[in-house]
């Protein structure tokens, strides 16, 4: 197998079995250098030894290029904060390789890796590895920092080390939008977080929830009879489309402890929803411990809503009013702080509860904004 194709495949069974690491792979330039021994990643390349990358297993050419994308998102010189260059690249090395051994990849043995420093961060691993060489070296000098380095180079390299952070800045940001999705996929590699700050709780994306409980009772469908017009003249007889008018209800909270600003984001992103749907009524409630107001929305309109109350919140007038005014509710959407009295019996229609916490509910289903 030539190397290309080697690299070729390595990168599609990365980009199934871990797609983190083969999205960002993707993106990273390898040149063949055949004066280094193995391999080596400097975050914008991966350079390799033809003879080295022939002759191993295609598992850990796959290491490799993960081992590249790790060093590639970790945005090396945005992270040394001063420490030495070469330490810090081996620090970050070892907590790489570690935690791509902890996710199943096959380590070649050339890679640098230690037991010792399993579980750490590479800014734990860069302190051990410091004093270990100050212990062993009465010259402290040897270890240098960036600005050491720095306060004697030329402008030019203050240029090129300028360009270098720009361009890990723009990959950071590719980097981080990557590692967004992947974690509302819930496809993350193992103890990622040591890596990165991970700022959602949860997995599941709301609004992907919202879509999912609106698109099952939206039905746009196809029929023969009759037939799209456009090609009839040519004598092509295809399928038109019909939609059959899709009916929600939305009620409000618009007790005092209700979140306007979380408010406004439901209502903007069910406001988007409605736009891929062709014919729709929606049936907007609002109230507190009693209903303030009922309007109805149609095809084309945009949502838009006044919030009148303020008081307790009870969200029994919501369902007896559904029950008697709207008896073909098949989804009710109830944006609500979850603090109120429930009735006692379930309605027969799915209910959405929209909330920014969770409660124990009665029934229905809770999406957390």
């Amino acid at each position: 197998m030539s190397i290309n194709k080697k690299i070729s495949q390595a990168k599609a069974k990365l980009l199934v079995n871990y797609p983190y690491f083969g999205t960002i792979a993707s993106k990273l330039e390898l040149i063949q250098n055949d004066d280094i021994q193995a391999f080596k990643s400097d975050g914008k390349t991966i350079e390799y030894n033809s003879n080295f990358l022939q002759n191993i297993e295609l598992s850990k050419v796959e290491f490799i290029l993960a081992n590249g994308a790790m060093h590639a998102s970790l945005a090396h010189e945005q992270r040394k904060s001063g420490r030495s260059g070469w330490l810090w690249q081996m620090a970050t090395d070892y907590a790489v390789n570690d935690m791509l051994v902890e996710n199943g990849l096959e380590r070649p043995d050339e890679a640098t890796y230690s037991k010792r420093f399993s579980g750490l961060y590479a800014e734990e691993i860069y302190a051990q590895l410091k004093e270990e060489l100050q212990n062993k070296s009465d010259d402290l000098d040897e270890i240098t920092t960036d600005s050491e380095e720095q306060s004697s180079s030329s402008e030019v390299r203050m240029i090129e080390l300028n360009e270098l952070l720009l361009e890990e800045q723009l990959f950071d940001e590719f980097a981080k939008s990557v590692l967004a999705s992947e974690e509302t996929k819930d496809e993350l590699p193992k103890s990622i977080e040591r890596f990165f700050n991970l700022k959602s709780s949860g997995k599941i994306d709301w609004r992907d929830e919202l879509k999912i409980a609106i698109d099952k009772f939206h039905k746009d469908d196809y029929v023969l009879i009759p037939p799209n017009k456009k090609f009839l003249y040519m004598g092509v007889y295809l399928p038109s489309t019909i939609s059959n008018k899709f009916e929600l209800v939305i009620a409000v909270d618009s007790s005092g402890s209700v979140d306007e600003e979380l408010l406004e984001e439901f209502l903007n992103e069910v406001d988007f929803l409605m736009s891929s749907i062709q014919n729709f009524q929606i049936d907007l409630l609002v109230c507190d411990d009693k209903i303030h107001s009922h309007k109805v929305f149609y095809s084309g309109d945009s949502l838009d809503v006044k919030l009148q109350g303020n008081g307790g919140t009870d969200f029994r007038p919501v369902f007896e009013f559904v029950k008697d005014e709207l008896p073909d509710t098949k989804l009710l959407l109830y944006f609500t702080d979850l603090e109120g009295t429930f009735p006692s019996t379930s309605p027969n229609y799915d209910v959405k509860w929209i909330s920014s916490k969770e409660e124990d509910i009665p029934f229905g289903d809770v999406i957390l904004l």
